[in-house]
């Protein structure tokens, strides 16, 4: 079965969201390695992420599958000799790329022990994969033409190449990383613009204060400065995943309110 990997920390964006990253791979490939290491960096960062665990697929993809890259922030895609041999594979990336589109998903592509080239061409083992795609569903080939602009599309994205000279535990850990400062940015991004505005707004009414001294304006720059630091608290709330349940002894002050 399919399950959820994470800790037990969540998003104060969406408590009940049970992950925030998808994790789609070719399980002949890196279930058992590179995959496996790289949700164990992830988890470590605290970051949700949900892992197929299904080890027997049917012809079709999941609806449980696809509501759960539906629900993710990120999707890792780990490009792999086989991958492209997996309709289950190919239908992921076709609907990372839908929720790209419509829910502005991050997508971020992992090429491991692949040439990047070969999968947004279709080459090399891509292109054997692609030969037996076009045999079996010969009378449906707008599928299959699907399939290949998915790749291409996909593989296109800013990601990592796993044959740069590193260690694959280093690899690991700055991939996990890269992935916590890209999940700060979507729940942060909104806070640090009001920040941003805001301070600049404080600064023109502090030098306005001190021009034209009237109560009024050192009441108005003194609201701008606290509506800013209730905004930092909130950012650091979300960075620090904190949810409701874990702030719940505050329920009942003023403060708990301004952070959700």
């Amino acid at each position: 079965m399919a399950k959820s990997s994470s800790s037990s920390s969540s998003s104060s964006t969406k408590p009940k969201q049970t992950h925030e990253v998808f994790l789609s791979f070719r399980g002949e490939d890196t279930r058992k390695t590179f995959t496996s290491h790289l949700n164990s960096a992830l988890k470590r960062l605290d970051i949700k992420t949900y892992i197929d665990d299904n080890l027997e697929r049917g012809d079709e993809i999941s609806q449980a599958l696809l509501k759960a890259i539906e629900e993710a922030k990120l999707s890792v895609i780990v490009f792999s000799k086989n991958y492209a041999t997996s309709k289950w594979c190919l239908e992921e990336v076709v609907k990372i790329l839908e929720c790209r589109k419509n829910r502005g998903q991050i997508i971020l592509p992992v090429f491991y022990e692949i040439d990047p080239f070969h999968v947004r061409h279709q080459l090399g083992s891509y292109a054997d994969a692609f030969v037996k795609h076009e045999q079996r569903f010969a009378s449906t080939m707008n599928i299959v033409q699907k399939w290949r602009d998915a790749l291409g599309e996909a593989a296109n994205h800013s990601g990592w190449d796993c044959t740069i000279n590193r260690t694959e535990s280093e690899l690991v850990e700055e991939i996990a990383m890269d992935v916590l400062q890209k999940l700060n940015r979507v729940y942060v991004g909104d806070l640090d613009d009001q920040i941003n505005k805001l301070e600049q707004l404080a600064q023109l009414q502090l030098q306005y204060y001190k021009s034209i001294d009237t109560y009024a304006n050192k009441l108005s720059h003194e609201a701008t400065v606290e509506r800013v630091t209730e905004l930092k608290m909130k950012r650091s709330v979300r960075m620090l995943r904190l949810t409701p349940e874990m702030l719940s002894y505050m329920e009942d002050s003023e403060a708990y309110e301004k952070l959700f």
